[in-house]
């Protein structure tokens, strides 16, 4: 924060011209899957749970509802970008991937530095289950290329497995948007944006009908096609002349999942979507300058709420760490603790934001990542005696 003209303002970033619904909702999501994850893993949560037992069990059950925000909103802004692309090749579509997994893995890898290194410093005087074990060769090779989970491996920080699927789902975007002008061409009766928008609902469907209600498929994207979808085809209705029949389609479908098996998660994407389908232009519109600290608060916190998705984890391992040493029964401590935990995620966010995740993403750069990644995760095994 900056002092001008004798108050405090945010700085100028690039949440200066953004959509503020978009913002508000990346953001809010932000803090709730780090409050989330504070009350899963404990162990202040679990001291604060014995005052405040329903806030806590709240916010462990119900705080990932954050990511169905997260990829409904991320559908809708991949719908965005690709329409202002046009017809993609597959040459373009293949450097698109690669440019998209940079984006997700430099921060990511860096991150989980922090995290394996943090992990050995406390697993001498910290002991809980929230510690991941010692890493192994294999395990930190599947990190890099985001197949942890896909190869059954534990992952070494809560969230992981996001970054896997968020570039799982943004790899089908693209194959949908390859296709479509070949689909057009053999069945010329309908536009290759028809054909996407078929494809995108049969996909929402079959998720929200069936591939959500499989627990083993929570690491692919076929669990997730609904949220993703649903943002894809926000976008598309919004552009559409009559965006209330094709958003009373939604509903429906969500309706019809719902009664096959009543579930927050597909009420909660299907709520974020019709918002994103007819709020006022003006809450969508990149063009109108943020104004107003909460307005320009947000946008900031859109803007590094990546970062601090995937830093958070360390953070809170080293609060939780601290306070449990200290006041381990103090209900009091142990509150402030897990506010103090989530104000030093944002601003560790922020760091990473702007040191690693900012600056443009290339090969060397993520080679760099890569290797202070194997770096520490070698160093962690040598500490445990693994090598």
């Amino acid at each position: 924060m900056t002092r001008q003209a004798g108050a405090w303002t945010l700085p100028a970033s690039p949440a200066a011209r953004r959509a503020g619904l978009l913002d508000a909702f990346k953001g809010l999501g932000c803090l709730l899957i780090v409050v989330h994850h504070l009350a899963f893993y404990g162990p202040m949560a679990d001291v604060v749970a014995k005052a405040w037992p329903a806030l806590i069990d709240g916010l462990a059950d119900h705080g990932r509802l954050a990511v169905q925000v997260f990829l409904v909103c991320g559908g809708y802004l991949t719908a965005n970008s690709l329409a202002r692309l046009g017809p993609l090749a597959a040459p373009r579509c293949l450097d698109l991937t690669i440019r998209r997994y940079w984006r997700l893995a430099i921060p990511l890898l860096a991150a989980l530095s922090l995290t394996v290194l943090v992990t050995e410093w406390l697993r001498p005087w910290f002991h809980h289950d929230s510690l991941s074990p010692p890493p192994e060769i294999g395990q930190s090779l599947a990190h890099v290329f985001f197949l942890q989970h896909l190869w059954g491996m534990e992952g070494l920080s809560a969230g992981v497995w996001y970054a896997a699927v968020d570039l799982q789902l943004y790899v089908s975007a693209l194959l949908l948007a390859w296709l479509a002008p070949h689909a057009q061409t053999k069945w010329p009766r309908f536009s290759a944006q028809t054909w996407q928008c078929m494809a995108w609902f049969a996909l929402v469907a079959a998720s929200v009908g069936w591939w959500n209600r499989q627990t083993e498929l929570e690491d692919l994207n076929l669990y997730f096609f609904g949220a993703y979808g649903l943002g894809w085809l926000a976008y598309a209705l919004r552009k559409a002349h009559r965006p209330w029949r094709g958003s009373l389609a939604l509903v429906l479908m969500c309706g019809v999942a719902w009664w096959l098996a009543p579930r927050w998660q597909v009420a909660t994407a299907c709520s974020v979507a019709v918002c994103l389908i007819h709020a006022p232009g003006a809450w969508l519109d990149t063009q109108v300058e943020a104004v107003g600290p909460l307005r320009r608060a947000m946008g900031w916190l859109s803007c590094v709420s990546y970062s601090v998705f995937v830093v958070h984890f360390s953070v809170s391992l080293v609060v939780n760490a601290t306070v449990t040493r200290w006041w381990p029964a103090d209900g009091l401590a142990n509150a402030w603790g897990m506010l103090a935990a989530l104000a030093l995620s944002v601003m560790a966010g922020a760091v990473l934001y702007a040191q690693v995740e900012k600056p443009a993403p290339t090969g060397k750069r993520w080679l760099v990542w890569a290797w202070v990644f194997m770096a520490s995760s070698m160093l962690a095994m040598a500490l445990n005696g693994l090598l």
